[in-house]
């Protein structure tokens, strides 16, 4: 039997704009959650949230910047007075930034940094209070597998998920006394606009191409993982496979890696 019922449930979804953020937010809604989407831009939020009523589902909008703390409290205030409450906190905003470390600039890693990990902290933080009251709470983090594996020329961005990974498997094990699950979402290659909407690109490996997922396969994982109440999900076959290779032979993949520099 399911864990946890995601009918009836009250969730924030970060970063709902777009790719797997907008996937989340619809599969929710279908499967009856009430939610407060943020995001930056607040015309895709608006046309988002019409999705989501044409469902039958609650929702509210906070449209702004997850790095902003303002940003953070108005998204807490609209679960708390327009839901009632917080029982799933999803972190999926997050920025990317592709080209070698020895020519970056320090701001690209202090950017990155920020809003793939310091908000996604700070949110929880501020969630804590709400999610404690909640009805079988979880906070689900979306990482990535380069949170399980560096990569060249994603120095910023892999440093960012895998401070992901550290700190949810941290807070897991200190929430189990408030009942709280953590969840963490690593995936692959995605069709999504993140690869358009890097705040700096100055170069990128030749990686072999792979056929990407949809947003919409890993939102249907995600969700399916929340209700489960699963410690984490890699719905990408080709990102399993790294990683366990990576765990069965870290040399070769660092040979690997070096090969595509």
């Amino acid at each position: 039997m399911a864990r946890r019922e995601i009918a009836g449930s009250r969730s924030i979804v970060t970063g709902a704009s777009s790719g797997i953020g907008r996937a989340l937010a619809m599969e929710l809604a279908r499967q009856g959650a009430a939610q407060v989407i943020v995001a930056r831009r607040e015309e895709r939020l608006r046309e988002l949230a019409g999705q989501i009523h044409a469902l039958g589902a609650r929702v509210e909008i906070v449209a702004g910047d997850v790095t902003d703390p303002a940003v953070r409290q108005r998204a807490l205030d609209a679960a708390r007075d327009g839901l009632g409450g917080l029982d799933v906190l999803v972190n999926n905003a997050g920025i990317g930034a592709m080209g070698p470390f020895e020519t970056a600039d320090p701001d690209r890693l202090r950017r990155v940094m920020e809003v793939n990990f310091f908000s996604l902290v700070e949110m929880i933080r501020l969630s804590l209070p709400l999610l404690k009251q909640g009805n079988r709470p979880i906070v689900v983090n979306v990482s990535s597998i380069l949170g399980h594996r560096g990569t060249p020329h994603s120095s910023e961005y892999s440093a960012s998920k895998f401070a992901v990974q550290g700190f949810s498997e941290a807070i897991r094990a200190e929430f189990v006394r408030h009942a709280i699950d953590v969840l963490v979402v690593s995936p692959g290659t995605t069709e999504t606009e993140f690869f358009d909407k890097v705040i700096e690109r100055t170069g990128e490996p030749s990686w072999p191409q792979h056929r990407p997922v949809s947003p919409e396969k890993v939102a249907r994982q995600a969700v399916r993982a929340i209700r489960r109440g699963r410690h984490e999900i890699i719905p990408y076959f080709w990102g399993r496979v790294l990683c366990w290779l990576n765990r069965l032979s870290p040399r070769l993949v660092d040979a690997l890696m070096a090969r595509y520099a």
